[in-house]
């Protein structure tokens, strides 16, 4: 297959999975022509204004453990991100959150149509998604790993691994940068199996239908710590993907629409103060979160790259 050809074949499946972004919530959503927070701010106020005058804010996340998801035992968000984000917030003056359920490939667009005001997902910041959205300062980096059948039989254990066998099929959850991956080290488009959630890869696993499913390190490390199944494991040892000539490193930050910038910078100057804190790591630790994923001296504008110093 010619390097056009598999380009445009990626173009058509991207397009395919922003169709699916923008359409997969079928329900009218009336707040999306108006402010989400306090029910309804002035055109005069910022979105920033609207929230501490509320004591409120709607944050948008997509139900990934171990960043964002529902507690069935008590009937809250919480995660990583959200734990954060109600520190950070509630020393700005904003005392709840509240919590809107949404694929991972629909939250963006969800955030510019104004449903939520923060997507809170431990999304990584991409040159990508840079243009969509203003990113926060991210509050973890981490690697790559593979959820794979008990025993790993077509031993897998990086993306080259199974880009080598002929037929051997990659799991990714729609809108998730582990697509861009598979696109840009030349994975056969037939050969990537899109899941809508993490639910649904994990039992498309299990099920046959993909030999691996790719996720972050700690996405994974998750899945194994509830799984009761037996059936699956987790790929070690792992080599992460090389791109550009790089071995990748994902970092998870907060996001906000662009025009937020008021906001963006006030939240970045609260979690400056907080990440790498005692405090921040009794948060994140029952999470799975340790020293080892600090972010470091990396920023938002470091990963946004040209899209960063040009305003996109």
């Amino acid at each position: 297959m010619t390097h056009l050809l598999k380009t445009t074949k990626w173009a058509a499946l991207a397009l395919s999975l922003g169709l699916m972004a923008a359409c997969s919530d079928s329900e009218p959503d009336t707040s999306a022509q108006k402010s989400n927070v306090g029910g309804g701010a002035s055109a005069a106020q910022s979105t920033l204004e609207a929230a501490k005058a509320a004591g409120t804010i709607r944050i948008g996340y997509a139900n990934e453990a171990p960043y964002a998801y529902m507690d069935s035992s008590s009937n809250r968000i919480t995660g990583e991100a959200v734990e954060i984000a109600r520190v950070v917030l509630k020393r700005m003056g904003i005392n709840e959150v509240e919590g809107v359920l949404t694929e991972f490939g629909s939250l963006i667009p969800g955030l510019q149509a104004k449903r939520f005001d923060i997507i809170a997902a431990g999304m990584y910041v991409t040159p990508e998604r840079c243009k969509q959205a203003a990113f926060s300062n991210p509050t973890y980096g981490v690697g790559e790993a593979f959820l794979v059948p008990k025993g790993n039989p077509k031993n897998l254990h990086s993306y080259d691994d199974l880009i080598k066998q002929d037929g051997a099929k990659l799991g990714v959850v729609v809108g998730a940068i582990q697509s861009e991956y598979a696109r840009k080290l030349d994975m056969p488009l037939d050969r990537v199996v899109v899941f809508p959630d993490v639910v649904s890869a994990l039992s498309g696993v299990q099920a046959g239908r993909a030999d691996a499913y790719g996720a972050t390190a700690m996405t994974i490390n998750d899945l194994m710590k509830k799984s009761a199944s037996g059936d699956l494991e987790k790929a070690e040892p792992f080599t992460d993907p090389v791109i550009d000539g790089e071995s990748v490193r994902g970092y998870g930050a907060f996001a906000f629409r662009k025009d937020d910038k008021e906001f963006v910078d006030a939240f970045n100057a609260e979690l400056a103060k907080f990440i790498g804190s005692e405090e921040h790591a009794k948060i994140v630790e029952p999470f799975g979160f340790t020293e080892t994923e600090l972010p470091g001296d990396m920023t938002a504008a470091k990963l946004c790259g040209e899209n960063a110093a040009s305003g996109q």
